[in-house]
């Protein structure tokens, strides 16, 4: 693959190259993959009532949500090296979708637990995103590319919790039950998903050069290199990971219970803020991709760690303000703050996550992206404890975020120049 052929510039509104719109197309198979991915969220009030579902069970439901998509995003970053990212997209996309079409069929606790498990792989759609957009994107922009992507992917959970109740409401209008109404509104996302399938088909390749197979991409790469996991910078990334996604998909899950419990906001208003929240990866993520690529040029990849350990830190530090807010006001003020410098450490670690080892995007992605996924499954069991306060979880974890950002500080990340036959022009295209 041509270096050439990468873009050096970010033209949103432009569909006139194979780059452009494999980016578009990627974040959009992220996007909807989130509807299905969390369009039971939203409806699980109908849903406890409907399947008899106690506090526990549904602590096990969500920790179930995000569970499968951690061994899933392993996988996926494996045969997206193996595969390529455009079939690899197009087979998750059609054998995710099942799970999301036959959820409506769970009669009981343990059925609709399996499916939400299994509905959960479609998460690993988002290492599909991040590996894709690193082949069509130089260095210099590559971070920022990668934090757009990823963020109006992520976007999709804060629609989903708008739109999904609309869907609900609009089934029940036309004479169904709340039963019929929730299993049937989730047929939606599942024709999405198919939709973006072909579209992904149709319209992308696995580079700018062409799909893996036109251009021989295996004949010039090397086999996977498992001994990178030695490699302490990764599982660096992976923590920091865990600290800013797994917080965004735990907090998705929680936030309106929170407001309710804490505030007695009516489950409308507490809602909306919940939605406020996820709408911020409109622009957040990507802030941090930006910045990330910005500190690059001018401190290297040293600068891009840097960055990261320090985002991290206002995060852990913005999440201990909003578990002792006294008030409303205060708790939306600090939690706009903490869901800031989340979004963009999100932006931020993916801004490095491609500079780790050009020859192994998919298994250093896969790896970091599962990480992710491990700290909400993790901190979904403190919130279902019941001798933890919500305050005190979110406490707990402030504190885990700002001891992770210290160990992301002292990380030495340095770049290690490898003769990639990716980059046999600019071989140290990402150093210092």
């Amino acid at each position: 693959m041509s270096q050439n052929n990468q873009l050096k510039t970010l033209p949103l509104f432009s569909l006139n190259s194979v780059n452009m719109r494999t980016f578009h197309i990627t974040w959009l198979m992220f996007f909807v993959c989130f509807f299905g991915w969390f369009g039971l969220a939203p409806l699980m009030p109908t849903i406890r009532e409907d399947l008899g579902l106690s506090k526990g069970q549904i602590g096990n439901i969500i920790i179930a949500s995000v569970s499968g998509t951690i061994l899933a995003r392993l996988i996926i970053g494996k045969l997206c090296d193996t595969w390529g990212p455009r079939k690899t997209a197009i087979r998750l996309l059609i054998a995710g979708s099942l799970p999301v079409f036959l959820v409506g069929l769970a009669r009981d606790y343990t059925t609709f637990l399996l499916f939400r498990l299994a509905i959960s792989v479609i998460g690993a759609s988002f290492v599909v995103t991040q590996y894709h957009t690193s082949m069509m994107f130089a260095a210099n922009i590559k971070g920022t590319a990668n934090a757009v992507t990823g963020g109006w992917g992520n976007l999709g959970g804060g629609v989903t919790n708008m739109v999904m109740p609309v869907i609900f409401a609009t089934i029940v209008g036309f004479g169904f039950t709340k039963s019929e109404a929730w299993r049937y509104a989730m047929i939606i996302p599942g024709i999405m998903m198919l939709i973006v399938a072909w579209l992904y088909s149709r319209f992308t390749k696995d580079t700018p050069d062409g799909n893996f197979d036109e251009i021989d991409y295996h004949a010039n790469k090397t086999k996977t290199d498992y001994t990178i996991l030695a490699d302490w910078r990764i599982w660096a990334l992976t923590m920091a990971y865990a600290m800013c996604f797994g917080m965004e998909i735990t907090f998705d899950n929680v936030a309106s219970l929170h407001f309710v419990d804490t505030f007695h906001l009516s489950q409308s208003s507490a809602g909306f803020w919940a939605g406020v929240f996820g709408f911020m990866n409109l622009f957040a993520r990507a802030m941090g991709g930006i910045v990330s690529d910005k500190v690059g040029a001018r401190f290297g990849l040293k600068g891009k760690g840097r960055l990261l350990a320090i985002v991290l830190l206002l995060e852990g530090i913005g999440l201990l303000l909003f578990a002792q807010a006294g008030n409303l006001t205060l708790a939306i003020i600090s939690m706009l703050t903490f869901a800031l410098f989340l979004k963009m450490a999100n932006g931020a670690t993916y801004g490095i996550v491609p500079f780790i080892n050009e020859k192994n995007i998919g298994l250093v992605s896969g790896i970091v992206g599962a990480g992710g996924n491990l700290g909400g499954m993790l901190f979904g069991f403190l919130f279902k404890s019941e001798s933890i306060s919500y305050i005190q979880a979110f406490t707990y974890i402030g504190y885990i975020v700002i001891g992770v950002s210290l160990i992301v500080m002292l990380t030495r990340f340095i770049s290690k120049p490898a003769k990639s036959w990716l980059h046999t022009k600019q071989p140290v295209a990402i150093a210092e």
